[in-house]
């Protein structure tokens, strides 16, 4: 494969933040073999990626949609396209004008090269299901998201990802700390450990935190998610002795209602949940708590919901909620279940749950208000102002100053 100086490239990424890390270690390949990285919705691009997601069916049109509007405006490029909707509906996409070739989310890592086959004129040849695609970013100078385990074992009943990504498998550990030090590097302060099921590592997590705590250079980590019955006690004691983790979980709760997570096949009941979360505050202190929840899962019903409300507003009361409604997806043991819940009542039980976030976010904010933090200062957010995060995720604007772009700072929030 030859120098590709002078062609384009270009990708689009949907979901979590592990296809953001897949994406940029795809880009690396291309950029490494000369091509300019542009906008998706550039013109002249001779090559462009689409990343799919397919938590939602909102996703997936969304992923139809941004293969339409790349193929509009090159129409000549080669649209390659791959993850968990390329995975779960191959031949629905392979349908779209304009797209050249399909990769199942186990082939990902191959993307590049079946790429510069049709760019050189030699047909795809077949390959092998990878065991896992490694991936760390590189995009940004401040932050970088480190692939650590990929697929999941648990079958939720609402979730497709476990049919998209496969089954859960990890990183080695030499692999991955061999990465932090390519990002530490390249000046990077803070890495994302991103997963599907992080917690599930094999052979456990916390060795792999333990090694990645001694990569010079690096100053603070955060797990982008992790389960709550795998955040063992001896994990939250050793990240609360004075490690480069930070005050800062996120942790999926789904339900606050013990019926509706066992229709879930979820691994643990409430009283496990407020558990974690009390055990953490006792050690680490105030602490900033993101929490997943879907509205409308089936046979939810107005009483559920309310007990979900109470949990979080009176029990847990973390800083923030990251709320889905429930997306139907085929295949899903949740597809099949009676008593679908309506549109209206989702987008209805969707409002409350936001209402009660913004509360709980302003009051987490409050709190802090008038304290010292350090703050990672990232680039320019808008006008002459910059913003970062500190250590407990608190966002912090300041006057732009463009020395202090990936530097941490302490200021009074």
């Amino acid at each position: 494969m030859g120098d590709f100086s002078g062609k384009k490239m270009a990708i689009a990424t949907l979901g979590c933040k592990l296809n953001f890390a897949e994406s940029s270690s795809i880009a690396q390949q291309f950029v490494r073999n000369g091509f300019a990285e542009v906008s998706p919705y550039s013109s002249g691009v001779d090559v462009c990626v689409v990343n799919t997601c397919t938590v939602t069916e909102h996703s997936d049109k969304k992923c139809r949609n941004i293969i339409r509007r790349i193929h509009k405006l090159n129409p000549d490029a080669i649209i390659a396209v791959t993850g968990c909707y390329a995975t779960l509906k191959k031949e629905e996409i392979e349908a779209l004008e304009g797209v050249s070739f399909v990769l199942e989310q186990d082939k990902k890592g191959s993307v590049y090269s079946r790429c510069i086959e049709l760019l050189e004129g030699s047909p795809c040849s077949p390959s092998a299901a990878e065991h896992i695609f490694p991936a760390c970013s590189f995009g940004e100078r401040t932050r970088s998201f480190l692939k650590v385990q990929d697929g999941c074992n648990y079958f939720c009943t609402y979730c497709a990802i476990p049919y998209a990504r496969g089954r859960s498998r990890s990183v080695p550990v030499d692999t991955l700390v061999k990465q932090a030090k390519e990002i530490a590097e390249k000046g990077v302060k803070e890495i994302v450990l991103t997963g599907v099921n992080i917690g599930d590592y094999d052979g456990g997590l916390l060795p792999v935190l333990k090694a990645l705590n001694e990569v010079r250079g690096i100053e603070r980590y955060r797990i982008s998610s992790i389960e709550p019955n795998l955040l063992t006690e001896q994990m939250i004691d050793w990240i609360a002795s004075g490690t480069k983790f930070q005050p800062h979980f996120h942790i999926p709760l789904q339900s606050g209602c013990d019926s509706t997570l066992k229709r879930m096949h979820r691994k643990y009941d409430t009283a496990l949940f407020a558990s974690r979360i009390d055990y953490i505050r006792k050690k680490m202190g105030d602490v900033f708590f993101g929490i997943d929840v879907i509205a409308g899962f089936p046979g939810e019903t107005d009483a559920e919901f309310d007990s979900t409300l109470s949990f979080i507003r009176d029990v847990i009361r973390p800083a923030f909620l990251h709320i889905f409604p429930y997306s139907r997806r085929k295949g899903t043991l949740a597809d099949k279940m009676e008593g679908q819940v309506p549109e209206i009542v989702k987008t209805n039980r969707v409002k409350a749950l936001e209402a009660l976030s913004d509360e709980l976010h302003r009051e987490y904010q409050e709190r802090f208000k008038g304290t010292v933090q350090k703050v990672l200062f990232e680039g320019r957010v808008k006008g002459n102002m910059m913003g970062g995060y500190t250590g407990n995720y608190i966002r912090v604007e300041r006057p732009f100053k463009a020395d202090m772009i990936g530097e941490i700072a302490e200021v009074v929030i």
